[in-house]
């Protein structure tokens, strides 16, 4: 039934985009049909069928890479000893999040920028891109885009087509925007699994599978929302990538990474610091609110055990969150008796950001199905949320100065598009487990 629901959801979700379409008669039927094939090959390929114990021909793949990622964490684990020492020691000090996520960070930014100067990342990079740009049809320049947004941020992707920013259709610049919205970077993907592989060993895996299902929903979930009317430059061509490195050598391009993935991960600290405790502060004062109206006394009818954990229910962020978001969280395939505690999840990472839903799922992990905690990390893989629109103005109107109010007009079809995108990606993968 619920894998019948997930199926309802895919096709409620291409319904959403195409109500807010900019041209409603102009639905790309072949890019949809080819945006939604190519997800259900990956998760055919990667995941089989699990459901009648039917591995993927490509499971190898799956677990290859689940293994490569959970080997980096434990790469970094040893760099951080040097300096924290007995710190990582979780069964001494408990888990210290500072100590034993935010340096993951830190190293898979050394090792991505010596991955990009060596030339490996541009190859892969490039093969993702034809072979949606063959059955989607879709721009060069986008598809690169989006296909580079598999591995580095929605800042830094953009940089590989600068050359053609400037002459973008608003439907491209959307894509990019999309593209940006519906990823997550390697670093920070690396850092979501030190948080939740306790819970679920190959979660790596999934995460990697999210980033790479994303590529085409959005492609797929921008042409429906804003359909190409003009020919854009790169139509039927990928521009061809520049391999030249800005570094001097591999020790150059891991130091200077190091150093980007340490901003990164001081701005995860800052960021975590400052919303959680801003989550606190709204708690008590709508939980205060509460009390006056008497919501303990008849408010237990209406919280879920997962939210009350047990004990007496008050009015807070995350149950006016899950009542707003449930209904998604049931579309996407998340069984009904957990879709309150989804939809909080999903809710905080559209108002504040995927970081602080990530910790949160973490922490709900023990109450949660092993199903919805899948989807759930699907749904929630990626930086659509409302800082982003600022983000984006700031990291890509430096490349196009003239984009820049095309930029902010399209910000909020972005964030949807973006949040459609990862939608997708886990009403896709509801099919199959």
């Amino acid at each position: 039934m619920e894998r019948l629901i997930s199926l309802l959801g895919l096709g409620v979700l291409i319904a959403i985009a195409w109500a807010l379409s900019t041209d409603r008669r102009r639905f790309p039927v072949r890019l949809v049909v080819w945006g939604v094939a190519l997800q259900f090959i990956l998760c055919l390929l990667v995941l089989g069928l699990p459901a009648l114990g039917v591995p993927g021909p490509l499971r190898f793949v799956f677990v290859a890479a689940n293994n490569a990622i959970n080997a980096t964490i434990d790469f970094t684990l040893e760099g951080s000893r040097f300096i924290f020492g007995d710190l990582l020691d979780s069964q001494k000090f408990g888990f210290i999040f500072a100590v034993q996520v935010l340096p993951t960070i830190i190293f898979i930014g050394a090792l991505m920028s010596v991955l990009y100067h060596i030339g490996i990342m541009q190859k892969i990079t490039h093969v993702f891109a034809v072979v949606m740009q063959k059955t989607m049809k879709t721009s060069g320049a986008e598809t690169l885009a989006a296909a580079a947004n598999v591995f580095v941020g929605q800042t830094e992707a953009p940089l590989v087509i600068k050359p053609f920013v400037k002459g973008m259709t608003r439907s491209e610049l959307l894509c990019v925007m999309i593209g940006g919205m519906a990823n997550t970077a390697g670093g920070v993907m690396a850092a979501y699994v030190g948080l939740l592989r306790d819970r679920m060993p190959d979660i790596a895996g999934h995460l990697l599978t999210a980033s790479v299902l994303s590529a085409p929903a959005a492609l797929l979930i921008t042409k429906v929302m804003m359909p190409e009317i003009t020919k854009p430059e790169t139509y039927g061509r990928i521009p061809k990538e520049s391999t030249k490195s800005e570094h001097a050598n591999s020790i150059d391009a891991a130091a200077s990474g190091a150093l980007d993935g340490l901003t990164l991960a001081a701005n995860v600290a800052a960021m975590l610091i400052a919303f959680i405790a801003f989550i606190a502060l709204f708690n008590a004062v709508i939980g205060g609110f509460g009390n006056l109206i008497g919501f303990s006394e008849w408010g237990a009818a209406i919280t879920p055990d997962v939210l009350s954990k047990g004990q007496t229910p008050t009015l807070s962020l995350q149950l006016i969150l899950g009542w707003i978001f449930a209904p998604i969280a049931w579309v996407i395939g998340i069984p009904s008796h957990e879709i309150m505690a989804a939809g909080a999840l999903l809710g905080e990472k559209t108002i504040l950001n995927e970081f602080v839903a990530y910790v949160h799922l973490s922490e709900l992990s023990d109450q949660l199905s092993d199903r919805s905690f899948i989807l759930l990390s699907y749904a929630l893989s990626g930086f659509a949320n409302f800082a982003s629109i600022a983000i984006q103005i700031g990291g890509i109107g430096p490349l196009a100065p003239e984009r820049r109010p095309d930029l902010a007009r399209l910000g909020i079809r972005a964030l949807i598009g973006g949040t459609l995108a990862t939608l997708m990606t886990a009403t896709v993968v509801g099919l199959f487990i």
